[in-house]
């Protein structure tokens, strides 16, 4: 009794940070599904996401949740015109140019973040910050289980995004043929602006849900993107279930990484699956060979 006491709030505590890390998956794998590159910049622009809900709340008394009007739609009009005017312009329709570019993307913005804000970590306090509920007989932080259902509703919008708009099918259209969908009229470099500030648009929401439980730094979204990246491969790349699927995996492996070995040795379960994948699955759990 006394070992399932400590091993079931370990397992709630992984699936609703796991979908959070799944919610920063979500858009990495839309803008990898589309444009079919990694996007180095997008811990860095998590960061962004993240100092914005900062600032939104010390400047203006504008709380982390209240932020989910603003910072969305603020990353999505970041992540569109860097598409756009920037990594679209640079890359010459080359990919190992556009890893090139958002990798110096990411360069780019975390010095100017050091330079700016110093290394210094700051965090938003808020009312519910340390309140809990009870789960099950578990105690369960609120922010977490905020932003797991959070997480769950912006995976379906997008979900429904994808399959019921004209926007999600020219999406689909340009991720299968791009030179098809431009001869039947679509704007295809609209549509990959449209999917990169989409992808992007999710890290406005993720750092919204993150901010009451969590602290932003320079470096912040080093450790996010390193998960981001593996949940992408273990769920399939491009697969939008599969990197919820996979988020919610990691999250647990992590929480019970950390249960049994220690904090500082909890996320060697994620980089263990990580190479096993790649050894044994390389498609991901939902992926398919093309």
């Amino acid at each position: 009794m006394s070992e399932f006491s400590i091993l079931l709030p370990s397992l709630l505590n992984g699936i609703t940070t796991g979908a959070l890390y799944a919610l920063v998956a979500l858009g990495l794998t839309l803008i990898y599904g589309v444009l079919h590159i990694i996007n180095f910049a997008h811990g860095s622009l998590l960061m962004v996401a993240l100092y914005g809900v900062y600032f939104l709340a010390v400047g203006f008394g504008v709380g982390p949740y209240q932020a989910l009007i603003v910072m969305p739609a603020a990353m999505f009009a970041i992540g569109y015109l860097l598409q756009r005017y920037v990594i679209g312009k640079a890359s010459h329709q080359r990919d190992e140019n556009i890893l090139l570019v958002t990798l110096g993307l990411s360069i780019v913005i975390e010095n100017l973040a050091l330079y700016l804000f110093r290394s210094d970590t700051r965090i938003v306090d808020t009312p519910w910050s340390f309140e809990t509920i009870e789960f099950l007989g578990a105690f369960l932080p609120l922010p977490k289980v905020i932003a797991f259902f959070g997480a769950l509703v912006t995976a379906a919008a997008l979900w429904g995004l994808m399959t019921r708009t004209d926007l999600g099918k020219a999406i689909r259209a340009v991720a299968k043929e791009r030179k098809g969908a431009r001869l039947v009229g679509i704007d295809v470099d609209h549509v990959f602006a449209m999917s990169f500030g989409i992808g992007i648009a999710c890290l406005g929401i993720a750092a919204c849900l993150l901010m009451p439980s969590y602290y932003v730094t320079p470096q912040v979204g080093h450790g996010f993107v390193l998960i981001a990246f593996t949940i992408v491969v273990l769920g399939g790349m491009g697969s939008f279930v599969g990197a919820l699927i996979g988020g919610l995996i990691i999250g647990v492996v992590e929480s019970l990484g950390g249960l049994f070995l220690g904090e500082s040795l909890g996320q060697i379960g994620i980089f263990a699956i990580f190479i096993l994948i790649l050894l044994f699955r390389p498609t991901g759990l939902l992926g398919h060979k093309v």
